[in-house]
């Protein structure tokens, strides 16, 4: 039996509305007021494994995962126990000297990629590696502009946004159409148009885009990018942040596609949610800087050694012989289950995105995820709707989440999905009508 839900809006804590309120006058007004707009009043508290829990006492199961960032859990002990450890001896250290732990991990990066890639450059967080991604590529080919799809998605630094949609580099004057392009999705015509005359230093390729919703790679799409970026001279820079570290199935989601990118950015899982860490992996070619000037690029905090410390374990975890079993049988379990729930509300819940726990579920009716995201937070589900595309929610476990747990988030989803087709349509679902 399902626990009844605690903390809704409505009961709000007067500490909450406090809080909340403080955070429009001194943190972010638009996006606070946003939230609860949408009856999600959510102030993130105590926080395990695939758990959160409200500063009002409500217990949420985290599919969002911030992206990825807590892919095997929030505070995962192994994680505590070596960065406890490692703040005994390190600290941050200091960008320009080689260090213990940035190495190891640069080493070990090199073998899980494979491919050619052998260098490793650190930054503090995904949109920065981007940049830097960005970087080595205009230096490699002596090339500016770059080439990502319609709608992507790369952070919200300098040059990351203006990869991205219009809905976030214009707000900062950041669209750069001289140097900037972008084509649809599954479209190799529209890639080979704009590559031939090879001008362009990059392809930036999420291996499935995420804030679009997670449309999937239609076959032999993303090895047909590869060719092209090898027939008309652009490196292929492959955005793992969001699709690396198992939640494929693979470790990066590039290798479930067989493709061997020229450089790779991950971020977000990397760190265990612990300490900000991201990482561009790339070839000799794409890294050819760090042998003209090393000091060219500088991140304080990039690399910063308790970061790689706690990198490294989350790497380790994550190469266990029982994990990829874990994965697949978390993705079986999540496919199976809401299949039976689509069929059950067919009218609405009508297509699953898939590739191993990335996942998007897509809803027939505008703006669909948004009203599913409110009745999931109100049956103790987190899960948030893709920004652009809100009809498709962002769903994702965890790699290691538990069977109970799984079985538990498809029974409150099925409940969830069942009012929010309720609400959207205006009639009583099949099931129901069927008892009746």
């Amino acid at each position: 039996m399902m626990d009844a839900p605690k903390g809704t809006k409505n009961q709000q804590s007067p500490a909450k509305q406090e809080f909340i309120e403080k955070s429009k006058a001194f943190w972010n007004p638009n996006k606070t007021q946003f939230w609860q707009d949408q009856n999600v009043d959510l102030v993130i508290d105590r926080r395990e494994g695939y758990l959160l829990y409200d500063m009002d006492g409500r217990r949420l199961i985290d599919v969002h995962l911030n992206g990825g960032t807590y892919n095997i859990g929030h505070r995962h002990p192994e994680l505590i126990e070596v960065l406890h450890r490692g703040t005994t001896r390190f600290d941050m250290g200091n960008h320009h000297f080689p260090a213990l732990g940035r190495t190891a991990l640069a080493e070990e990066l090199a073998k899980v990629c494979g491919g050619g890639m052998q260098y490793t450059m650190y930054t503090a967080g995904g949109a920065e590696a981007i940049d830097l991604a960005i970087k080595c590529a205009r230096n490699a080919t002596q090339k500016r502009k770059i080439l990502s799809i319609v709608n992507a998605y790369h952070g919200h630094s300098g040059l990351s946004v203006a990869t991205g949609a219009d809905r976030f580099s214009k707000t900062f004057l950041s669209d750069r159409p001289d140097e900037f392009f972008h084509v649809p999705f599954n479209d190799l015509n529209a890639m080979e148009d704009a590559l031939k005359a090879k001008d362009f230093a990059a392809v930036i390729m999420e291996t499935i885009p995420a804030t679009y919703g997670f449309p999937m790679p239609v076959p032999g799409y993303l090895t047909g990018v590869k060719k092209l970026c090898e027939r008309y001279d652009a490196l292929y820079i492959a955005d793992e942040v969001q699709t690396g570290l198992m939640r494929t199935g693979e470790m990066w989601g590039y290798q479930r596609y067989g493709i061997e990118p020229d450089l790779m950015v991950t971020g977000k899982g990397i760190s265990g949610g612990m300490y900000p860490i991201a990482c561009v992996v790339a070839t000799e070619r794409a890294a050819v800087w760090l042998k003209q000037d090393g000091f060219a690029h500088m991140s304080t905090m990039g690399g910063a050694e308790l970061g790689c410390l706690v990198a490294l374990k989350t790497l380790e975890i994550l190469q266990r012989p029982q994990i990829r079993p874990i994965v697949n049988y978390i993705s079986e379990t999540m496919h199976s289950g809401l299949t039976e729930i689509m069929k059950l509300y067919s009218d609405f819940f009508v297509g699953i995105r898939q590739c191993g726990v990335v996942m998007g579920l897509e809803f027939d009716y505008p703006e669909g995820a948004k009203p599913v995201m409110k009745h999931l937070y109100e049956h103790g589900v987190w899960a948030i709707f893709s920004t652009l595309d809100p009809r498709v929610l962002q769903f994702k476990p965890g790699v290691l989440m538990p069977n109970a747990l799984c079985e538990e988030l498809l029974e409150r989803v099925e409940r969830a999905i069942g009012l929010a087709r309720d609400e959207c349509m205006g009639s009583k679902s099949r099931r129901r009508k069927a008892a009746e």
